[in-house]
């Protein structure tokens, strides 16, 4: 299993899906994570998508591109987009970045069967 697979789950519930990103989103695995999320994005459409980044440890410049063009990407396809769960680390580098001014982040409770059980994107 490669890296980013097991770094990446997808749950949909209803109209939304939530993607849980575990580890770090840096230079290495930015453009995987980012491609597996939008083909997930075109073939669900979903109403809302959230990015639950409460187990990512690491985020560098590529990780907030990553969430910055997933919210455009989003806003293109008239879906409602949320990041969920950011430990305080990273939640300093959205804050620092100013993410907030388009993106709503928010802490949503998080039940390890829901989060264990989603499917591999």
């Amino acid at each position: 299993m490669l890296e980013y697979e097991k770094s990446l789950k997808c749950i949909t519930s209803g109209r939304s899906l939530t993607i849980y990103l575990e580890g770090d989103i840096d230079h290495h695995n930015a453009r995987t994570v980012r491609s597996k999320i939008d083909t997930k994005l075109y073939i669900q459409r979903p109403d809302e998508l959230v990015l639950d980044l409460s187990r990512v440890n690491f985020m560098d410049s590529s990780g907030l591109g990553l969430i910055l063009g997933r919210y455009t990407r989003s806003v293109e396809l008239g879906i409602l987009f949320k990041v969920a769960n950011p430990s305080p680390q990273i939640r300093r580098i959205l804050d620092l970045a100013g993410t907030e001014r388009l993106i709503k982040i928010e802490n949503i409770p998080r039940t390890e069967k829901r989060a264990q059980g989603g499917e591999p994107a």
